[in-house]
């Protein structure tokens, strides 16, 4: 434990020298600091409710991602029961912002507390939550640790353990270890997950195979949501390519992949580029304009008509739907060493999806994608470009692979269902008892 001593010492020391700054910003600006008023304790707004009987699950997701796997647990968890209330918090003031437009009335979003133990206890006196929830692997030593001090029980779901971040935590083997120890369950995506938490310290007895939350898509009319967003985007009968989650360095290669596609497709291409982050905006705008492709915003579109053949996502949180509109659904990060992101979540709506050979942190969804023949690993920009084309040429092999997508991505489901059942078996018996009294 002599790490997590200089780990907290380090923390409260910088807690105590700059909280004096930060309260005299959070008077003299709102929403000043990034948000750092509210992590300090100090938000006006912060997460306090008056006691009414309702069990309390406290759920925290790092960022946007995490935001939409805590969106289905918690509608699993208040399909199975009701009288529970909820607060979510964030690591990114993006997550924050998705969370308060995204996720049921009444759920508590706020950013997530210093992880220094008197901010975290200033923050379980407020909330006094029944259950600590952690969507994947954040562990914050502090926040942990209080729990256990509190009494209050853990859980960490969805958990994904890779070899890389086996090597890194073993650094810290005995603070990690402890910290695993403290979990009352723990779901886990894979069987080898659940080993490498094993071998980290977590206890065998709360280590549960549940599948990836992520990958649990309800099932949707994809038929009409596809025709929302294809009239959004006034795409007519012209092929749709959405690339999503783009990094630096993608948009310059994918534009003769679009180019490429409108000499092949006679009743014209759109192409949706969705970049990762939106800091990023302009810069993009600039390269498109240096190759003379004139863009709309998507933001624009809800009050006027698309006139360029090229949509740029300006907005956070729509990306998972905006696919359902496309045709051949590109998935960034992975033609740049980026490790990839989530390409179930173009898969989910019936059509094939490609991304590059870095996809390192969706190995799983890869495999099942790529099996299935519903996904497309190409080596760079021209074998996108070559794949696209050859697709397009014959529907029968893209009919197929349409199939497959939608095929795959019903077989994942449940996992919602499985993680929500821990979460529950784990709430104290006071809580249940109170959730009896409340149904």
């Amino acid at each position: 434990m002599v790490l997590y001593y200089i780990y907290q010492s380090v923390g409260t020391v910088f807690f105590l020298l700059s909280f004096p700054f930060v309260l005299l910003f959070s008077r003299v600006k709102e929403g000043s600091l990034h948000g750092l008023g509210q992590r300090y304790g100090l938000d006006p707004r912060r997460p306090v409710k008056s006691v009414n009987g309702f069990t309390r699950i406290w759920i925290h997701a790092a960022s946007v991602g995490e935001v939409q796997a805590a969106r289905v647990l918690v509608a699993e968890l208040l399909a199975q029961q009701e009288g529970i209330e909820f607060f979510l918090s964030t690591m990114t003031r993006q997550g924050r912002s998705v969370a308060g437009s995204q996720m049921p009335a009444g759920v508590t979003c706020f950013l997530a507390p210093l992880d220094v133990p008197v901010v975290v206890r200033r923050f379980l006196a407020a909330i006094k939550p029944d259950l600590y929830v952690c969507l994947e692997t954040e562990l914050w030593p502090a926040m942990f640790l209080e729990l256990n001090r509190a009494g209050i029980p853990a859980v960490l779901l969805n958990g994904r353990m890779t070899w890389r971040s086996l090597e890194r935590y073993r650094m810290a083997c005995g603070l990690i270890g402890r910290l695993l120890g403290t979990l009352e369950g723990l779901a886990v995506i894979s069987r080898e997950d659940g080993e490498r938490f094993q071998a980290l310290g977590a206890r065998a007895d709360t280590v549960r195979v549940t599948g990836n939350i992520k990958y649990d898509y309800p099932v949707e009319d994809v038929d009409s949501m596809r025709g929302v967003h294809r009239e959004l985007l006034a795409a007519g009968d012209r092929i749709v390519f959405v690339c999503g989650s783009t990094r630096t360095g993608e948009e310059e290669m994918l534009i003769p992949v679009f180019k490429a596609l409108q000499k092949e497709c006679e009743g014209g291409v759109l192409w949706v580029i969705a970049p990762r982050h939106l800091q990023r905006l302009e810069e993009v705008r600039k390269l498109l304009a240096r190759f003379d492709l004139d863009h709309d915003l998507y933001s624009d579109l809800k009050d006027g008509e698309r006139k360029s053949p090229v949509v740029l996502v300006d907005t956070m949180g729509d990306l998972g739907q905006l696919y359902s509109a496309g045709d051949v659904n590109f998935v960034g990060g992975s033609l740049v060493r980026k490790r990839g992101h989530n390409i179930m979540e173009a898969a989910r709506w019936g059509r094939p999806v490609y991304y590059g050979p870095s996809i390192e942190d969706f190995l799983d969804a890869a495999e099942i994608l790529e099996n299935s023949g519903a996904a497309f690993r190409v080596a760079d920009a021209d074998a996108l470009a070559a794949t696209l084309v050859s697709h397009l040429r014959d529907k029968k092999i893209y009919a197929q692979a349409c199939r497959n997508a939608a095929h795959a991505v019903s077989l994942q489901r449940g996992a919602a269902g499985r993680q929500a059942e821990m979460v529950l078996n784990l709430l104290p018996d006071g809580a249940q008892n109170q959730r009896e009294d409340n149904s």
